[in-house]
């Protein structure tokens, strides 16, 4: 059976649709397309913009929180977008962003980190690492309560929420109680079986988007067998310590095998673990078809579960 007839019916239309990614060919005409109207924004968030410090100078990081807030101290995440770590923009989660807020009833930093190839690993990782450091650091000025800090991502954000679980780990702070690293792009050796899988279009993300992105952000040691964690969570040879974690992934998306290697070694690691697995649904499949049942299952899991850690 090919690829395209297994996808679910309610989701094949906007994939069959969709032009694809030409990375290599054409970079920022890839980018454009996850670009996205602004969207009617909701009154009960507050959502501003500011600049704050990167690794390397000025970086900016949008802040969303309830619009009517007491004194209380309120949990906080820090959102990463994902492109794979060479396309996106905060802007394009505005309205996933707004949900958290109201459903965990948190405050949420997204930032607007470094994207390659124009800046290589490890821009986007001291990036969002910086993100944290100013989210946690700034806890009085965000009204925020850094008992209960949470960190999550899709795609290639999510690659970057789980290498952010580990730096934070490894570097002693800041202290994160649950990542959230969604489908995430977390193994440059492109060697599993759903790596292979995925090779056609149309497809939201294939196996040469993948060995070009890959080669975008490691740059001339995409192929070394020592690749740091940082960059490569799945390389990493200790998963213990690590926060809870939260993951899903459709079965048609080319991350499949990767994540389940993954959250087997967080589960053998001691770390807990909840798992979602999406049959018939290809990478990000509820961001292309929002409107389809099984999407907005799958939004609405992930944003339970994220009020539930954020709110114990």
């Amino acid at each position: 059976m090919d690829y395209l007839s297994r996808v679910l019916p309610e989701l094949r239309g906007t994939l069959e649709q969709f032009p694809g990614f030409e990375l290599k060919a054409n970079l920022e005409g890839s980018r454009s397309l996850l670009s996205t109207p602004p969207i009617v924004k909701s009154e009960h968030v507050r959502t501003t913009s500011r600049m704050i410090p990167g690794a390397a100078g000025a970086m900016l990081a949008k802040i969303y929180e309830p619009a009517e807030r007491t004194a209380a101290k309120l949990p906080a995440m820090l959102w990463i977008h994902g492109g794979g770590y060479v396309l996106g923009h905060p802007d394009m989660d505005d309205a996933l962003c707004e949900r958290f807020v109201q459903a965990a009833r948190c405050v949420v930093v997204s930032v607007d980190y470094r994207l390659a190839p124009e800046h290589p690993y490890p821009a986007a990782i001291h990036d969002c690492y910086a993100g944290l450091t100013w989210m946690t650091n700034e806890a009085e000025l965000l009204g925020i309560d850094v008992e209960r800090v949470a960190i999550a991502g899709a795609s290639g954000g999510g690659g970057l929420t789980a290498a952010l679980a580990l730096m934070a780990r490894d570097k002693g702070g800041p202290a994160v109680t649950f990542q959230m690293p969604l489908y995430p792009m977390i193994d440059n050796r492109n060697r599993t079986a759903s790596s292979h899988e995925i090779t056609t279009t149309p497809a939201t993300w294939n196996r040469s988007n993948n060995l070009e992105a890959w080669h975008m952000y490691l740059g001339e040691d995409v192929d070394a067998h020592e690749v740091s964690p940082y960059a490569v969570p799945l390389r990493a040879e200790s998963l213990e310590g690590l926060p809870p974690i939260y993951t899903c992934i459709g079965q048609l998306d080319l991350f499949r095998d990767e994540t389940l290697e993954y959250v087997t070694r967080l589960a053998e690691a001691g770390v807990d673990v909840e798992f979602h697995l999406y049959p018939g649904s290809y990478h990000c499949f509820e961001v292309f078809v929002p409107e389809a049942e099984v999407s907005q299952r799958a939004s609405q899991n992930y944003i339970d579960a994220m009020a539930r850690a954020l709110n114990p």
